[in-house]
């Protein structure tokens, strides 16, 4: 049976806390090692982050998602990895490359880091954008940044599981990350509640995230969907109180598919024939955008060729230009057959 593995990581929530120093840690890091090569999600409980920070989120969305579609659109930046996107004016699968009669029927706003958060005057803009934030939601901002905060203090955790899982020294990662593109894309599956569906519709197609992990929160409603190794689509929600992880491109390629960077879409949340409401907010730890993804240290595979070298940046700008209808996917994906030939 096909299972998302559920993964306390409070014993690496105590500082400095690494495998080789506590047993509690070495066992997080090995179960975190099977659940990435088996299934390439995991629900993720002793997170730290407060219910008070993860509710603000919530009712954020809500306030900005309320606003009325020609008020939302004000803050639209298209071709940029920032602001509003209105309904049907993106494709997830084009990002592997597959192109669809339709696009993907909800609505997001991403926010992510800006070049002034760090002291690199040469960081590139296309990577580290200024964010838009809705002066029509006053409220949106200051919940959206304290949830942005914690989530990625959460990411920084889980990479030190990620560096003890893979047997790496202790921060392996740091001179990849000190100045990460992480990205936090909240969405709305915006068909009015109720609205009657007739005949296909598309929540957000099947995709890969780019970067190398995703900490996704979402409305415990159907949707989600993951397609496991034997090209089977299996639904998924999260666990009461725990955030759903997996595992990006980025990590991927690192580990030359030791890990799986696993496809999913979201099917409408369609309840008796109608939508119902579903909310989600995908944070993206992307690592910096001069990173070079090439196979790390134990995970060389004569049976199996490396991805060629390619930067975090580069992967990142390929796919979003893909789902945005800007660009084509130039380089072959692995992923992309095992979405044509799922069932």
């Amino acid at each position: 049976m096909f299972t998302v593995p559920v993964l306390d990581i409070s014993p690496y929530r105590a500082p400095g806390a690494h495998a080789g120093a506590s047993a509690e840690c070495a066992r997080v890091a090995a179960e975190l090692d099977s659940a990435c090569r088996e299934v390439g999600f995991v629900q993720i409980t002793g997170h730290g982050v407060p219910d008070a920070v993860i509710d603000g989120l919530g009712a954020a969305l809500d306030t900005f998602f309320g606003l009325p579609l020609e008020a939302k659109k004000a803050y639209r930046r298209p071709g940029e990895n920032r602001g509003y996107s209105p309904p049907k004016s993106e494709s997830l699968s084009r990002s592997l490359g597959i192109t669809t009669a339709m696009n993907d029927f909800y609505e997001s706003f991403t926010v992510g880091s800006e070049r002034s958060w760090y002291a690199d005057p040469d960081l590139p803009e296309a990577s580290y954008a200024d964010n838009t934030w809705p002066d029509a939601a006053s409220t949106f901002r200051p919940a959206v940044e304290r949830y942005f905060a914690e989530v990625r203090t959460l990411s920084r955790t889980l990479l030190r599981v990620f560096t003890d899982a893979l047997g790496l020294p202790q921060g392996y990662f740091d001179g990849m990350t000190g100045r990460s593109i992480d990205a936090l894309k909240m969405n709305n599956y915006a068909l009015p509640e109720g609205e009657a569906v007739a005949g296909e519709v598309l929540g957000m197609g099947a995709h890969t995230d780019f970067g190398i992990l995703t900490v996704l929160w979402a409305d415990r409603v159907p949707g989600l969907q993951v397609l496991d190794t034997d090209g089977v689509w299996h639904d998924v929600q999260p666990a009461e109180g725990a955030f759903l992880v997996n595992l990006g491109d980025a990590m991927a390629r690192w580990t030359n598919d030791r890990w799986l960077s696993t496809v999913h879409r979201v099917d409408p949340p369609v309840v008796g024939g109608s939508i119902v409401r579903r909310r989600s907010a995908a944070f993206f730890f992307d690592g910096d955008h001069d990173a070079v993804i090439e196979t790390l240290p134990g995970c060389a595979d004569t049976a199996s060729p490396g991805y060629p070298p390619i930067t975090i940046a580069e992967n990142i700008a390929m796919k979003v230009a893909g789902l945005k209808g800007t660009g084509a996917v130039s380089t072959p994906l692995r992923e992309t057959d095992r979405v044509r030939a799922a069932r």
